[in-house]
């Protein structure tokens, strides 16, 4: 696999990780948001938004042993983190390894998912 096929990757772990129940949005890396700051001002009122991905960080393993998988969770309130982490964990290992073997490159994928806040429920009228 090529470099130039990451974001594809990335978009598919955002995707499945986004899919599970409990999981309110995926936080961005340090870098990503460093990077984000350190752009040129942007001449628009329109707030900048990152894109799922930006919370998603997939290397290959330094011994060639497969893949590297790290997910950066915000969960919603009310859900039980610990069965949400699984539930992501599992959806994006399968994901993953799904899009390999599509793409005929059926490897070893290890998944973290770090939970980096719980997301409060938005205050009713």
């Amino acid at each position: 696999m090529t470099a130039t096929g990451t974001p594809t990757f990335l978009g598919v772990v955002a995707e499945a990780a986004l899919a599970v129940p409990g999981v309110a949005g995926l936080q961005p890396r340090l870098a990503h948001c460093l990077a984000a700051a350190a752009a040129p001002t942007r001449t628009d009122t329109a707030p900048h938004r990152m894109p799922p991905e930006a919370g998603v960080r997939a290397d290959r393993a330094p011994d060639g042993s497969g893949w590297r998988i790290e997910v950066r969770c915000v969960l919603a309130e009310g859900y039980r983190a610990l069965d949400t982490a699984q539930n992501v964990h599992d959806r994006v290992r399968t994901a993953f390894s799904s899009h390999l073997a599509t793409h005929g490159a059926a490897e070893p994928v290890t998944v973290a998912i770090t939970v980096t806040r719980i997301a409060a429920r938005p205050a009713t009228a």
